[in-house]
């Protein structure tokens, strides 16, 4: 991955349009994508940052990772991801994917993700260890695991509360032993105000500048 300065000052709000600015500067990662993660914990605000990153870079494609994932499989979608997504996008060409359905239990859609630009894959995972031979950036969602699943149960209410006791101990073995956040480049925080960014370990590790 790259590891470009970044783009605000430790831990202050910032323009997003200046990090999608930055995002697009980046050295293509997969094919001619810069493919860039947004990885945390279920319910640290991952899919609401993208949408508003998406909408900064002009639309920029977006895949979710709970599009990958199934009951049976909560983290083991990278072969589709490799398969569907990554290998048609390395090649330039447009990648076509199955969706999976979570009321059907079977994956039931198709949607295409074009050879845009920069592209964003969002999930728990997205900076996994066998993904980040293909990334450019990866964000991390820096809110604590325990307040990130208190919020995710409260969004999806008491109907999904037999999910969520299902999830919560998945999600602590895949980050046990395939963590994402010591190889995050930049560090997102939600505020009252919006967002605020700092340098993520791995830039730290290579010595980048937070000023």
């Amino acid at each position: 991955m790259n590891h470009p300065r970044p783009p605000v000052e430790t831990g202050r709000p910032f323009d997003v349009g200046a990090l999608a600015r930055r995002l697009r500067a980046l050295r293509p990662s997969c094919g001619r994508v810069r493919l860039v993660a947004v990885d945390g914990h279920a319910g640290s605000g991952k899919s609401s940052f993208t949408e508003l990153l998406s909408a900064e870079l002009g639309g920029a494609p977006v895949l979710h990772l709970d599009d990958l994932a199934t009951h049976t499989e909560l983290f083991g979608w990278f072969e589709r991801l490799r398969d569907q997504v990554l290998t048609p996008l390395s090649q330039g060409r447009t990648a076509s994917y199955d969706v999976y359905d979570w009321n059907a239990r079977r994956f039931a859609s198709e949607l295409e993700l074009p050879s845009a630009p920069v592209v964003l894959l969002e999930g728990v995972g997205a900076g996994g260890r066998t993904v980040r031979p293909y990334l450019a950036q990866l964000l991390w969602m820096e809110l604590g695991a325990e307040t990130s699943w208190a919020r995710g149960r409260r969004r999806d209410g008491p109907e999904l509360a037999g999910f969520w006791d299902v999830w919560i101990p998945a999600e602590q073995r895949h980050f046990a032993a395939d963590p994402s956040r010591p190889y995050a480049d930049l560090l997102v925080r939600q505020r009252s105000t919006g967002f605020a960014l700092s340098p993520g370990p791995a830039a730290t590790v290579i010595g980048s500048d937070p000023r």
